[in-house]
């Protein structure tokens, strides 16, 4: 272990000044002599010692050896406060506290640069003082003019740098820990670059617009080149997993891809909120996943309130609601659809009613449909096949009727069609489109054919439509009528085995 030696006598007057730089410095200085060390060197040179480092690695214990060949011959006041000594003696006492630990590998750094010729070596290093603290410092070892030779006088600084150490420490672990809630957040999160969309904007006001919005419609090849100039930053786990990118290059070379077709509109409403000072803003969009899989996000965009002036840092945040959105479009679909026949319902029926009632166009056709003996498929069959018949009549309908005309289940086995803007010409083609489509529906099922009875009326403008749904409600049992007459039900037998 190192030695410590009683200070010397007191030096000449012409070294005064010296001594009270040396005692009154604001850093810890030693001086020291290695000389023992150089010698020691020198003899495993001698030896055959080429790597000093692999040369210590093989022994541990010739680290050892190594500190006991360092002599102190002086510290100042600085160093005794630094490591919480009393005074001269007690630092001496204390030596193998004050250098031990992870001092050592750092020391063999220090010793292979004055191995290899090296007359100032600087290593960050850590020490202890007396009381346990550790000591993050900065050493900075001179082997002084004139003794490089023998290495007789060598003046070390030790740089306290434990504050700053312990700051950069917690500013990593924050660091990380915003890293983590960035990675590891259930959320998609976007850190982007909005200047350059900035500076299109500012190009834009600068050049004399004020309406930014008929500008828009104008220049719509203005949004497509906004939407090229934003640079993504950095994206976290969650987006790679929601767009389907096994990593961050593949997302990033995609990104067409994924912001198209409803996007454009989306974003140039996000334009305008740029363009009218909202830094901030919330809204629902549609993205696409690299499957080309359609994704409903809620997303949050925030300028950081720093970088508000050039947009240069912008935090995107998206919400999956695409299991949300789908729940309400069934729900919506179940409040104006029939679920068994997927058939509009009555609810959408009288809607529709109503609207007719009031813009039109006018003629409005009427068709009164019912599905033949469906009791008796009940009876005899059970409401199973009751009930496929009626999904049969759905398929017929819902196949043969097309826009703008609307078919709608509004009873057990009752359906109306309404034929807006036609009159009785256009009504008998679509009623004779209906008997095609329910000639092919009943060759590609087997068992009971599917039969519908059929009752037509036309509605002239000014004329009421409640009116002319119970003539063609009329038509229709006429007809009913007709097929019963030609299809007399079979007798239902009283004599069935108990």
């Amino acid at each position: 272990m190192m030695t410590f030696d009683p200070p010397e006598a007191p030096p000449p007057a012409a070294e005064v000044d010296f001594d009270t730089l040396f005692e009154l410095a604001p850093v810890s200085l030693w001086l020291e002599d290695f000389s023992a060390l150089r010698a020691l060197f020198e003899r495993w040179r001698a030896e055959g010692v080429t790597d000093l480092a692999a040369h210590l690695a093989d022994a541990p214990e010739r680290i050892e050896q190594c500190l006991r060949c360092l002599r102190v011959l002086r510290v100042n006041q600085r160093t005794l406060s630094l490591f919480k000594a009393r005074d001269h003696a007690s630092l001496l006492d204390g030596l193998g506290r004050i250098f031990s630990g992870d001092m050592r590998a750092n020391a063999v750094r220090e010793w292979q640069a004055l191995w290899d010729g090296a007359t100032l070596v600087e290593n960050q290093t850590v020490n202890y003082a007396l009381d346990g603290t550790r000591l993050d410092v900065l050493v900075r070892l001179r082997i002084l003019p004139g003794h490089e030779s023998t290495w007789q006088r060598v003046l070390v600084s030790l740089e306290d740098l434990t504050a700053r150490v312990q700051a950069e420490a917690q500013l990593a672990a924050s660091e990380r820990y915003a890293r983590d809630l960035f990675e590891r957040s259930p959320v998609s999160l976007w850190v982007e670059d909005f200047s350059a969309v900035k500076a299109l904007l500012d190009e834009v006001r600068a050049s004399g617009i004020v309406d930014f919005a008929t500008f828009l419609k104008v220049h719509p090849e203005f949004v497509t080149r906004c939407m090229q100039e934003i640079r993504v930053i950095d994206v976290n786990r969650h987006t790679l997993r929601l767009f389907g990118a096994p990593d961050k290059r593949t997302l990033l070379g995609q990104l067409h891809r994924m912001f198209r077709d409803e996007m454009q509109d989306s974003f140039a409403e996000q334009l305008r909120e740029l363009w009218a000072g909202q830094t901030t803003y919330e809204r629902e969009v549609v993205n696409y996943t690299l499957h080309d899989d359609k994704l409903h996000l809620h997303m949050q965009f925030a300028i950081l309130e720093d970088h508000r002036e050039h947009w240069d840092l912008v935090l995107v945040s998206l919400v999956d609601i695409t299991a949300r959105k789908k729940a309400e479009a069934y729900l919506e679909y179940l409040g104006k659809h029939d679920v068994l026949t997927r058939l509009r319902n009555r609810a959408y029926f009288n809607e529709e009613l109503a609207r007719l009632n009031r813009r039109g166009p006018w003629p409005v056709a009427v068709l009164a449909v019912d599905v033949n003996g469906l009791k008796l498929a009940n009876d005899d069959l059970g409401h199973a096949a009751g009930d496929a018949l009626l999904r049969r009549a759905g398929e017929v309908l819902g196949k043969a009727v097309e826009p703008p005309g609307v078919a709608a289940r509004i009873g057990g086995d009752e359906f109306v069609v309404l034929l807006p803007g036609c009159g009785e010409d256009e009504a008998r083609a679509a009623q004779q489109q209906i008997m095609q489509v329910l000639e092919l529906n009943n060759q590609f099922y087997p068992g009971r054919p599917l039969s519908l009875s059929m009752g037509l009326a036309v509605c002239q403008a000014g004329e009421s439509l409640e009116a002319t749904l119970q003539t063609a409600d009329r038509a229709m049992y006429t007809d009913k009528a007709r097929y019963y007459e030609q299809h007399p039900p079979a007798r239902r037998r009283t004599d069935r085995p108990t």
